[in-house]
């Protein structure tokens, strides 16, 4: 199992210490950074820094947001970077969710699986350099008109470096997972249970088909919490926890609450959202169940992480990103040295 930092959204916190955190992780053999974003940083402007920064270590984006970009801009992008990196690029693709979709990009959120296949077949052929003609519903190319559109089919002019830049998709649900393994090269997970894996992973394989799991990439971004008390490295998750089950979406469509909901908290992940969504989140992050937080986190000393990542690695994940807890950088760098430690202690 490789290991990744997740870097979150730059600049929420202030400063450069994400940026530093990077600089870390690839000295201390990490083998990606990802870059989020939603409607603060973006990741590109990120990962172009980094990639003039930094020489080995994987560059990703989890998740650039289809709504925001063209398939075709993607493409440049994508290729761009991936030049930039010397083929360290690693293409990580979501729909968002509804409330920023429409209400930042001003784009429906509507069919998002056929939007989405759409959309990777436009950003391939980018890449493969062809000239780009795609009859689809949702991004049609050249755009057709009543009146003879002018558009006419483009071939991408530069040159890049790899034939096959790697496509991530961020999925939550059978369908939506079902559709990561059939049309991408990974699974970029969220509150990746270990204990409750066996569904997520039929679903990838019936996507895969005949091409079994061999070499997809099943991605878990996973909260780190090193201390002795386990309540203690379970409270500093409980914000993070709660933002995504109670407060992400709306009460009507909540991809996190509903994912809670499956695990078996569905008492417990109601009271959450009804506490953020009526102006509480410090009392919601207060409910969110410690079991949660523990089948979903990696908390407590060095050889209780040792054996969480074991179990993290039979569930089928292939790359651990650590989102790393302190209150400073370095207690934040001490984390990703102790994931390191417990990945060799763990022997996997």
């Amino acid at each position: 199992m490789r290991l990744g930092l997740s870097m979150g959204h730059w600049g929420r916190d202030g400063g450069v210490e994400p940026l530093r955190l990077a600089l870390e992780a690839e000295r201390l053999g990490y083998d990606v950074v990802w870059a989020a974003e939603a409607y603060g940083s973006d990741a590109v402007t990120v990962l172009s820094w980094l990639a003039a920064r930094t020489t080995r270590i994987g560059l990703g984006s989890a998740v650039m947001q289809i709504p925001a970009r063209t398939p075709a801009m993607t493409g440049m992008t994508a290729a761009t970077l991936d030049a930039l990196s010397e083929g360290r690029f690693h293409l990580g693709l979501g729909v968002s969710g509804p409330q920023v979709s429409a209400g930042w990009h001003g784009v429906a959120f509507s069919k998002p699986l056929a939007r989405t296949r759409e959309y990777i077949d436009v950003v391939r052929a980018v890449v493969h350099r062809e000239r780009v003609r795609h009859e689809g519903e949702h991004y049609p190319l050249p755009l057709p008109g009543p009146d003879g559109s002018p558009g006419k089919p483009i071939q991408l002019i530069i040159h890049p470096v790899r034939a096959e830049i790697p496509v991530y998709l961020a999925a939550v649900g059978p369908r939506n997972i079902r559709l990561a393994g059939e049309i991408a090269d990974g699974w970029l997970a969220l509150f990746h249970a270990p204990s409750h894996a066996d569904g997520n992973l039929a679903q990838l394989r019936e996507g895969r088909g005949e091409r079994g799991l061999d070499g997809f990439d099943v991605v878990a971004n996973v909260p780190v919490s090193v201390g002795d008390d386990l309540g203690a490295c379970a409270d500093r998750v409980r914000d993070y926890a709660a933002l995504y089950v109670g407060g992400m979406g709306s009460r009507e469509k909540n991809f996190y609450n509903a994912q809670a909901c499956a695990l078996g908290y569905e008492k417990e992940a109601r009271t959450v959202q009804d506490l953020y969504l009526s102006g509480d989140p410090k009392a919601a992050a207060a409910e969110m169940p410690f079991g949660f937080i523990d089948e979903t986190s990696l908390l407590g000393p060095v050889d209780r992480i040792a054996d969480r990542l074991a179990a993290f690695a039979t569930s089928g994940v292939t790359t651990l990103s650590v989102i790393p807890y302190g209150d400073t950088y370095e207690e934040k760098a001490a984390t990703l040295a102790t994931v390191a430690e417990a990945l060799d202690r763990a022997n996997i």
